[in-house]
């Protein structure tokens, strides 16, 4: 079969997209007329090999020369720093959104992670993900500032969601406010963090309780807030092994910087403890200590991103307009490349309801080559643009200089070359 013209040949990235790409780049005017770029497509392809394929922008400009006609690296600058919004626009219309389900729960793992930019010394950016626990398919993502913190409030809930979060999301406000909509919480429990009160009004002294403890698990009812403002919770205990008990104990004595731990506070570190609003009769104590270890999957999706995909790579200036380009861009990236590995095997083989065969982080690195080839449209490079390409790729001038031989040399070379004693 005869190759295919670059257009159609970028079109399987383009088919991934929500049918209204062309339309969302006029409206958010990352395209507004057409010069070397002609066309939306063309632009998008700019900008994958950019966020995607991680190719500078001279490369980016090498690789555009070779498909369509001699552009600069400048120009490749210019039309991307107006991009942002159009990618944030594509990427939320690209996430599924929470299917309402009556009657049922939905589980949703979040979590957040921070990306630093070159010669970064703290966190540039947050990531905060939502995933679904069943299909792992990402549900919502957004990327704020380093001031932003983990808040539970910021996702777009649903009544029967249940949402299942780390130490970092002990927010009694806005448990309290999920609860008023419907919305469930599963919470590894920090005590300190959470005023937790007994079903009787008086304060919860959870070491106290679990001292009479002598099973494996716990289940305690428990209200969350002050009286005239609270919730029904119930806190679920598990017992470490002894081993995993001393190993618990001995991080809290290493993260407590120089202080000396309160013995409540060593004989917590031998239990998990959960905080959930979800009834002991809908989900019992196992299955809660079960489920949240689960949690991990989460985790695993954030490493993913920066493992595969190189999400934790920022090739742009904090604050830069670029920065924003190239995180949304990477994002849309990553879904794209995920629905393709779906595609190629099916919704149903990565659910977790099911023993699965394999994880998606191979089946991603190799759909990963096959994406980065719709971009890059190697197989259709024009032989004639080669030394526009070459143009393109030069250096600048500039007061450094590429390393060259001294001139002494070049004259020695010069010598043997007319002596015939040398072939160079």
């Amino acid at each position: 079969m005869p190759p295919k013209p670059v257009d159609i040949a970028f079109e399987e990235f383009l088919q991934a997209l929500p049918p209204d790409y062309h339309a969302l780049a006029f409206e958010f005017k990352a395209f507004t007329r057409s010069r070397k770029i002609q066309t939306p497509a063309q632009l998008l392809q700019v900008v994958m090999s950019y966020c995607g394929v991680d190719a500078v922008l001279r490369e980016v400009a090498g690789n555009f020369t070779l498909l369509h006609e001699r552009i600069t690296d400048t120009a490749i600058h210019k039309r991307l720093r107006a991009c942002g919004p159009w990618l944030k626009a594509l990427l939320q219309r690209m996430l599924p959104g929470l299917d309402k389900l009556p009657g049922q729960l939905r589980f949703v793992l979040v979590d957040g992670s921070s990306v630093q930019g070159p010669g970064a010394q703290g966190t540039g950016y947050r990531l905060h993900l939502a995933l679904d626990l069943v299909t792992l398919t990402l549900r919502h993502v957004e990327v704020t500032g380093p001031e932003e913190g983990e808040r539970l409030d910021r996702y777009p809930w649903q009544d029967g969601d249940v949402v299942i979060a780390d130490r970092g999301y002990n927010q009694p406000e806005t448990i309290l406010r999920l609860s008023e909509q419907a919305v469930l919480v599963m919470i590894r429990l920090n005590p300190w963090a959470m005023p937790l009160y007994q079903r009787t009004g008086e304060r919860l002294d959870l070491g106290e309780h679990l001292q009479g403890v002598t099973a494996e698990y716990a289940c305690l009812p428990v209200w969350l807030g002050k009286p005239g403002r609270a919730c029904e919770g119930w806190v679920h205990a598990y017992r470490l092994a002894p081993a995993q008990a001393e190993a618990a104990r001995r991080r809290c004595r290493q993260n407590a910087q120089g202080k000396t731990p309160s013995q409540r506070t060593l004989f917590l570190a031998g239990w998990v403890l959960v905080f959930t609003t979800v009834p002991p009769e809908v989900i019992g104590t196992e299955t809660v200590i079960a489920l949240y270890r689960v949690r991990w999957q989460v985790e695993l999706a954030i490493k993913r991103l920066k493992s595969v995909l190189d999400l934790d790579l920022l090739r742009a200036k904090q604050g830069s307009q670029l920065a924003e380009v190239w995180l949304y861009g990477k994002l849309l990236y990553a879904l794209v490349i995920d629905k393709r590995a779906r595609g190629h095997v099916g919704e149903d083989w990565g659910r977790l309801e099911r023993q699965r065969p394999a994880t998606w982080w191979r089946l991603w690195t190799i759909t990963r080559r096959e994406v980065a080839e719709w971009i890059t449209g190697v197989l259709h490079w024009r032989a004639e643009n080669w030394q526009a390409c070459f143009e393109v790729l030069q250096e600048r001038p500039r007061r450094r200089k590429l390393q060259a031989l001294p001139d002494g040399v070049n004259q020695l070379i010069a010598v043997c070359r007319r002596a015939g004693l040398c072939a160079v």
